[in-house]
């Protein structure tokens, strides 16, 4: 269902309602960023006036060819980049006007990151991995962090390899130990970097369904995804080109509504 209006009127209206709702209780705010980069060729705007809020228990998967600006937005959502201009705001957290101290700081009990390939380090075992962002954040006692490190592994089925190496997992084992860490802290946002582009689509497929159990337990994840397939079964498609959002499409504004009304829960 897309926001577009070639598509029926009364479903573009639930779906603009919707996304309207959402945009007023947003876990993710970005407001006419700009991003440029100088190159030798002359200054290159990434993105051009992106503005997007993204609700708490949202489900969004951003798509778009190479070089659309798919990376820059994330690294926007993400602190890791700072907009040229315009305002980020992300759980609470201006990330423009914050200092790199209290970014780090921010980053570390508010967000989980998971990477394509995984960068789990290699010299510790699946547990340590998933203790250390708590160790950095110190948002559990130490006495604990084991334990809910185990609780974690669990959650993810790999309870019985904790004490392996990451050489140790196979592709899809070793994603799910990091969708493990990327929970360690209990961040209210789950950001994913092309998590399925380096597992076989069978592998793909359980760390994506790891992703919907995420979510029907409260979580919000922005995923950056080539698998147009994977893509439409978020809970909303937006799509990037030439650094600026192309279409915004809503594939349940039904639940989303209620979820906005308390209603039911995404």
């Amino acid at each position: 269902m897309s926001i577009r209006a070639t598509v029926d009127p009364i479903a573009t209206d639930r779906s603009q309602v919707a996304l309207a709702a959402s945009r007023s209780h947003s876990l993710v705010s970005l407001r006419n960023v700009v991003k440029s980069f100088d190159t030798a060729a002359g200054s290159f705007q990434a993105l051009r006036g992106v503005s997007l809020g993204i609700a708490p228990g949202e489900f969004v998967a951003i798509t778009g060819r190479s070089g659309s600006g798919k990376s820059t937005l994330l690294n926007m959502l993400t602190g890791i980049d700072r907009p040229t201009s315009g305002e980020v705001t992300v759980a609470g957290a201006d990330l423009h006007a914050l200092g790199e101290n209290s970014l780090a700081i921010w980053r570390g009990r508010n967000l989980g990151i998971v990477f394509q390939f995984f960068q789990l380090l290699p010299t510790l075992t699946v547990l340590d991995n998933v203790i250390l962002p708590v160790d950095f954040a110190g948002t559990i006692p130490a006495r604990d962090r084991a334990e809910r490190a185990m609780e974690l592994l669990e959650m993810v089925d790999l309870a019985p390899h904790a004490h392996k190496l990451p050489a140790g997992l196979s592709g899809g084992q070793q994603q799910r130990a990091a969708i493990a860490r990327a929970l360690a802290n209990d961040p209210p946002l789950l950001v994913a970097d092309e998590p399925t582009g380096n597992l076989d689509t069978h592998t793909a497929e359980s760390v994506f369904t790891l992703f919907e159990r995420l979510i029907a337990a409260g979580k919000t994840i922005v995923m950056v995804t080539h698998d147009h397939d994977l893509a439409r079964r978020a809970s909303r498609q937006v799509v990037l080109r030439d650094g600026q959002i192309v279409d915004d499409a809503m594939a349940r504004a039904e639940p989303v509504l209620a979820a906005m009304t308390g209603l039911s829960h995404v």
